[in-house]
């Protein structure tokens, strides 16, 4: 697509996520708009937000969950920047969450990692992937979408991945000797989401692609491919994807994850307004 062109579906997208508006497919309106043109549209809106004041603090990884693709006429994984305006620390493991700007906004469960260093390309060994990691700690994604979830990946790919905000626990140190019982943990590790105290779903660590820690390497692959972007780098925070399914959520709703497996905090989310 031309330089044009991204700029155009640039504009129509922060339109729609500056008045919380739906708007069509552009996959269907044109077969030109592909995966690479996402990624475009994403750099560039990337640079206009951070034009306004936001700064990117990581990355978010999404349709990690293969299990789930079919649900959402996916084909493949995702990534968009995160922002120091979009995510926020639970305390005491409790958060308040406005849905304010958002369109159909969902909750999802998630393993988070701050790095120490930049991940290494073509590795798929998880103790070494995690070696790149400071920290992990659990957290939840609120994503929603300006298609109303009717896209194609390359919609939901130029749509920020779909993420509005992003609360993360209290982390826990990788120290070296953790490592390999962390790799071994990671698939085996369950989430669960509970709506008013009453358990709505639940998976496991190993629905991320494997493991959590396998996302820090596609991640690491991809970026390698996509010379216009920046490759992850030290003191990046990098949500991996979900867990489960993402279900709906609506203000006034307290909602809550239960993490077994893992040394995590469990977090309690209201979300307002």
């Amino acid at each position: 697509m031309s330089p044009q062109q991204i700029q155009s579906i640039a504009r129509e997208l922060l339109d729609a996520h500056d008045h919380a508006r739906v708007i069509g497919s552009f996959a269907a309106r044109d077969p030109d708009f592909d995966l690479d043109s996402a990624y475009q549209v994403a750099a560039e809106l990337m640079r206009t937000r951070r034009n306004r004041g936001s700064r990117p603090v990581g990355r978010k990884i999404g349709f990690t969950n293969r299990g789930i693709w079919a649900l959402y006429g996916v084909d493949a994984p995702m990534w968009a920047h995160l922002y120091d305006d979009s995510v926020s620390y639970a305390r005491n493991g409790k958060a308040e969450v406005s849905l304010a700007g958002t369109v159909s906004p969902r909750m999802e469960p998630e393993i988070l990692f701050k790095l120490r260093a930049p991940v290494p390309v073509a590795c798929n060994d998880a103790e070494q992937l995690l070696r790149s990691a400071e920290w992990y700690a659990h957290s939840v994604e609120v994503v929603h979408s300006h298609f109303d979830w009717k896209f194609k990946l390359a919609d939901a790919t130029a749509d920020w991945a779909c993420h509005a905000r992003l609360v993360i626990g209290e982390p826990q140190l990788i120290r070296e000797q953790d490592i390999p019982s962390l790799a071994r943990a990671l698939p085996a590790m369950k989430a669960a989401l509970l709506k008013g105290g009453v358990r709505q779903i639940e998976g496991i660590g190993a629905n991320v692609l494997g493991s959590p820690a396998y996302a820090l390497g596609f991640l690491a692959d991809l970026l390698s491919e996509q010379a216009f972007m920046q490759p992850l780098g030290a003191g990046e925070l990098v949500s991996t994807g979900t867990i489960t399914d993402a279900l709906p959520v609506n203000p006034g709703e307290t909602w809550a994850t239960e993490i077994t497996g893992l040394p995590l905090q469990n977090l309690t989310i209201s979300y307002t307004d």
